[in-house]
């Protein structure tokens, strides 16, 4: 384990997958849910999400998360994770928005770009993991 991304690690989670991020909870059991991130240039990961959203409520409590990427079905099974605390950021979260939704989505498509529009109307605050621990497999 390490806290720096390996070529492999990177080859596999800059691709547009979903990430199941859970954040620190005390006594209360984790509840991963999927996002949408990046990988930063200094080698953060970053999501986005609603200021007023459970995540968001315990991260203020307890500032650390962790986001596990898997390989899709069909491909030999692997996975990285990633884990450390995190910064709460105001700004960037709707620019965030804008370039994962082109990374996830065909923004072309009316139906998407739709829902992106009424996303793009609302609040979102950047979430950005300062990795301390990387780890991985491959199967």
């Amino acid at each position: 384990m390490s806290a720096q991304f390996t070529p492999q690690d990177l080859e596999l989670i800059t691709r547009p997958l979903h990430g199941f991020v859970t954040v620190a909870a005390g006594a209360t059991p984790p509840q991963p849910r999927p996002v949408w991130y990046e990988v930063t240039d200094d080698g953060d990961v970053q999501f986005f999400t609603a200021p007023d959203s459970p995540k968001m409520r315990q991260l203020e409590r307890d500032p650390r998360a962790s986001l596990v990427v898997a390989a899709p079905v069909g491909e030999r099974e692997r996975w990285v994770s990633v884990a450390g605390p995190v910064t709460i950021e105001s700004g960037g979260g709707r620019e965030l928005l804008d370039r994962l939704a082109a990374r996830y989505w065909d923004t072309d498509d009316p139906v998407r770009a739709r829902e992106l529009a009424a996303m793009q109307g609302a609040d979102w605050v950047r979430v950005v993991i300062h990795p301390e621990k990387v780890s991985r497999t491959v199967m």
